[in-house]
């Protein structure tokens, strides 16, 4: 279960059959849950449970997948389940979680393990004392971190909109949500999957594990037993687990059969644990075809930052796609990068418009740039601007 041979054993299959699946996948359309035309009735019937490993797995999800970034949010604070389920509604084919580990070993649902700016930990004067300066991945914080508080002490707490100088809007939702437990988003999944009838698909990312292990916080394995728990371990279940340092994905790939996705971050990076192992590699080695054969004997996919597909220039305009799509496909993988979003001060300067940092510039026209790369997915804050891009892409 989870090993080395059964996961290259997967990917060769894969390769065998890149272009039925390329050409499968090519033939889905957009609809309230984003199925797919062509698959036998048995297929279809065992896609519609809320977990599990029966179906086609991630083969049987539209191309290009749409992703939705921290849930909807581009709507609402980012990691509660006000964002997800808004995230589901528009009907966003797959939803990211980012774990983090609490005091007392639970995973909940943050981007970061400093609370500062996305909960109002810092008006509760009973938690006053925990501000403390931490380095993470070699990167001094001050503030309020998860591993300093039990789960408990955690739902004391509420969300807030992390950037509300961009999504003032979004502020409309502070105090709302809770911070959930990865467990709850999977009771949550379960649920939603049997009211919908269809699994609900996740993209899990294992925060700093490099750094939470050295803690006694290890996030693998008790991500692991929840996978296991909640029966989505299996190499057709609905989830993706990804992470930006390739020893996380190398022990779920020991630990279960779920689909596995390397992150890539600038081409100057490294990766934190091959810093802290002294790998000279970066991800420019990486993303070369001996360092994408490499993943490929571990995991499935990758996550690329989207300037590794397409680089910018210095006044962030867009030049020439890289080979990455064409190579990372040859060795079998798929390709979801990272992060589309409708505000001008994201998008490349192609696609501003006017001088409103805030304001919505031309995303579709981005969209449409990237999807022609070939990648197989993309994250977006904004699933209903990214669901509209996929049906203008597959309906052409």
């Amino acid at each position: 279960m989870g090993t080395q041979e059964s996961r290259q054993s997967h990917i060769s299959n894969e390769q065998g059959h890149g272009t039925g699946r390329r050409a499968l996948l090519g033939a889905a359309v957009l609809g309230a849950g984003g199925t797919v035309l062509g698959l036998p009735a048995t297929a279809r019937a065992d896609a519609s449970t809320s977990g599990g490993g029966s179906g086609d797995g991630y083969r049987s999800l539209p191309v290009p997948t749409v992703i939705a970034h921290r849930g909807a949010s581009g709507y609402r604070p980012e990691h509660t389940l006000g964002s997800y389920r808004l995230a589901l509604d528009m009907g966003a084919h797959v939803i990211e979680q980012d774990l983090v580990p609490t005091k007392d070993g639970h995973l909940v649902c943050r981007h970061e393990n400093d609370i500062t700016g996305t909960t109002d930990v810092a008006s509760h004067p009973e938690f006053a004392a925990r501000k403390t300066t931490k380095v993470v991945d070699g990167v001094t914080y001050t503030g309020w971190f998860t591993e300093d508080f039990t789960l408990a002490e955690l739902k004391t707490l509420r969300a807030k909109e992390r950037i509300p100088g961009n999504r003032q809007e979004n502020t409309l939702y502070d105090g709302r949500w809770e911070i959930p437990s990865f467990e709850e988003v999977l009771r949550w999944a379960e649920k939603e999957g049997r009211k919908r009838g269809r699994r609900i698909w996740l993209h899990v990312e294992t925060k700093h594990p490099t750094y939470f292990r050295k803690l006694g916080l290890g996030l693998e394995e008790p991500l692991a037993k929840l996978l296991r728990k909640y029966n989505r371990h299996r190499r057709n279940s609905p989830v993706f687990l990804q992470s930006f340092e390739p020893s996380s994905i190398q022990r779920l790939n020991r630990l279960v059969d779920s689909p596995l996705v390397v992150l890539f971050s600038g081409a100057a990076t490294r990766p934190w644990d091959f810093v802290e192992a002294g790998d000279p590699r970066t991800v420019a080695d990486l993303v070369k075809p001996a360092g994408l054969a490499w993943i490929a004997s571990f995991a499935n996919g990758i996550g690329p930052t989207l300037d590794l597909i397409i680089p910018r220039d210095s006044s962030g305009r867009l030049t020439t796609p890289t080979s990455l799509v064409a190579d990372a496909h040859a060795e079998g993988l798929i390709l979801h990068p990272y992060t589309m979003r409708n505000e001008n001060s994201f998008l490349p300067a192609d696609f501003r418009k006017g001088t409103d940092a805030n304001a919505y510039g031309d995303a579709f026209g981005a969209f449409k740039v990237y999807f022609e790369t070939g990648i197989d997915g993309i994250f977006t804050d904004n699933p209903d601007t990214g669901l509209l891009a996929h049906a203008d892409f597959t309906d052409r």
